[in-house]
């Protein structure tokens, strides 16, 4: 079923450039260590296989096969600051204090926040909820902000996905009385914040153990103690104390979007929200689900690229609070309205992150094409759409890529970066060199704030870092394959072995299989953008339905479209077809090479 590999050091299936001009490599694996994997654990050789490419070692297997917050959840007192902060939210909970919750706006800020307001709701607490403004205030929090939350007699404030680097603003609210406790897990400095209570897993002074966290997954642990502490406190004698585990899919949707590593504590959070996702209990969820026509059963992959980008598009060219208040919504009319608001709004996000990009490209392929970094940067462009833009040119270019909306004299910015190349602590490196007006971030994604006058000298920085981090090795698009699978293989069966080893993302990537010698045998546009056809190997012994998303631009859709008959090697992910009832695989095709011969 999974065929042996060739030589690591030779392309896969002899691919050098492919259609979408990448190199197939093999992914590394043990297949001594796959077979014996198998054997112990009487599993199917291909599941044993993939997991030694995952570095799972035997006495791991079972716990990564069925990830549990029982073997993974620490005590959450052993993060700095969190009985701190823990001791004085109880005390504002039990005496009836308004706590504000001051969120951020993209999809890790708004499950946070709602996840904050749904438990405090349900502990019986006040709660205020406050989302920024992208365009007026920017990100983080802002001292008029936290100040006029204080005036409206808030005691305590919670920043969630925020704060780590905002000195001054929490310097301004310290003045005015106001507690506020950060939670974070942005890169921080030596100098932290005056805040209450920092916790963020990214301290300098933190072990390092839960740097991988999204900020919801920080604020799920500030809940645990915050629960127990109101146990301790007395609070549950007359009050049934809320199950958190129902809110596991807002932790499991921030998760995902963040693209954070999904490994050990954060694999246990998706694995299990997830499973509570998919009970589409949380109406706002369920809303958002209907509105982009979802009948199938939630994944990873819908949580990632179809609510996500949802819950965002109230941020990022809409009104900044939606996402949250759809997501911490009870009122299933309301979730409606909501989910209906930001569904359209993702739609005119499309077309504004569409025509960027093109620009942005154009700017691109007129520069340096050598440079270590992508850096574009535009006058009037939209700067809720700049961080997907740069994604998108990540992904082209296979290179770290910063995208900078400018207006006035300032430039926003939004960077993704590559495994091996730190770009967040890059940024707070430029902006302590005075390149930068404000910034910071973490490995894979940050955000700045800089003059326009100073964005070749910012370009040159981070290109020097990114440089010497990644080498020209790194230059090279490449497309990681695990092993070849026949046609007639990819059965439903197989899908759902693989299924096992999600939930798939950063850090454990979604087993990608080639197919060699395909045979397109019909082939069309549907969507307006995406190309599915029908393959089926030369000697007729099996085919297979495939979907190509957004190739139209590239040299890979017209390909497969104007391809009948000629022979393809083609190279994607199997997930399971269960539209109208339907139990069959996919293949949902990642690129192709034509085939010599």
């Amino acid at each position: 079923m999974l065929a042996a590999m060739p030589d690591g050091s030779a392309a896969f299936l002899g691919v050098e450039r492919s259609l979408l001009g990448k190199r197939w490599r093999q992914r590394a694996a043990d297949d001594r260590a796959g077979l014996t994997l198998a054997q112990r654990l009487d599993l199917p050789e291909i599941v044993g296989r993939l997991l030694a490419a995952r570095g799972v070692e035997a006495d791991a297997a079972e716990r990564f096969l069925a990830p549990t917050l029982r073997d993974f959840l620490p005590d959450p007192s052993l993060l700095k600051d969190m009985d701190v902060a823990v001791a004085r939210l109880v005390r504002a909970v039990t005496g009836g204090e308004l706590i504000a919750v001051f969120g951020d706006y993209d999809v890790d800020g708004a499950t946070s926040a709602a996840l904050l307001q749904r438990f405090l709701a349900a502990v019986g607490g006040r709660v205020r909820l406050y989302i920024p403004d992208r365009q007026r205030e920017g990100y983080g929090p802002n001292a008029p902000a936290l100040l006029r939350l204080r005036a409206e007699g808030a005691g305590v404030a919670i920043t969630v996905d925020c704060g780590t680097s905002a000195h001054a603003p929490l310097a301004a609210a310290a003045a005015a009385g106001l507690d506020v406790i950060v939670v974070d897990h942005h890169v921080a400095e030596p100098a932290l914040p005056p805040a209450l209570a920092v916790i963020n897993p990214n301290r300098l002074d933190e072990s390092g153990a839960h740097g991988m966290l999204a900020a919801v997954g920080v604020t799920f642990l500030l809940l645990v103690g915050l629960n127990r502490g109101l146990r301790q406190a007395g609070w549950y004698a007359e009050r049934t104390p809320p199950d958190l585990v129902q809110w596991l899919d807002l932790v499991a949707l921030g998760t995902i979007c963040d693209v954070v590593p999904l490994t050990g504590l954060n694999r246990a959070l998706v694995a299990q929200g997830l499973k509570v996702m998919q009970r589409r209990g949380n109406p706002g969820l369920a809303a958002l689900a209907d509105a982009a026509a979802l009948g199938e059963r939630l994944d990873a992959y819908h949580a990632g690229y179809i609510l996500g980008p949802r819950v965002n598009a109230g941020g990022r060219v809409g009104q900044a609070d939606l996402g949250a208040r759809l997501l911490a919504s009870d009122d299933p009319i309301e979730a409606r309205g909501l989910a209906q608001q930001l569904d359209a709004l993702n739609a005119e996000r499309r077309e504004i992150e569409a025509r960027v990009l093109t620009q942005a490209i154009d700017q691109v392929e007129s520069g340096d094409r050598t440079a270590p970094l992508v850096f574009a940067a535009g006058e009037g462009w939209h700067p809720g759409v700049i961080g997907i833009v740069a994604s998108r040119l990540k992904e082209r270019y296979n290179r770290p890529a910063c995208v900078v909306a400018v207006a006035d004299g300032i430039g926003k910015g939004s960077g993704r970066s590559l495994p091996g190349f730190a770009l967040g602590p890059a940024v707070i490196a430029a902006r302590q060199a005075g390149l930068l007006l404000n910034g910071g971030g973490h490995a894979m994604a940050a955000g700045f704030t800089v003059a326009s006058a100073g964005l070749g000298a910012l370009r040159d920085f981070l290109a020097e870092r990114a440089a010497a981090a990644l080498g020209a090795g790194a230059l090279a698009a490449e497309l990681g394959v695990d092993g070849m699978l026949a046609s007639g293989a990819a059965t439903p069966d197989l899908v759902r072995l693989v299924e096992r080893l999600g939930p798939f993302g950063t850090g454990n990537a979604e087993p990608r299989f080639a197919l060699a010698n395909q045979r397109i045998l019909r082939a069309d546009i549907v969507g307006g953008q995406h190309v599915r056809c029908i393959l089926g190997d030369g000697a007729g012994s099996g085919r297979i339905k495939a979907i190509a998303f957004r190739c139209l631009e590239s040299e890979l859709g017209p390909a497969l479209l104007h391809g009948q008959g000629s022979g393809f090697h083609v190279a994607g992910h199997l997930r399971a077809d269960n539209w109208q009832g339907r139990d069959e695989a996919q293949l949902i095709l990642d690129d192709a090479a034509r085939a010599s011969g």
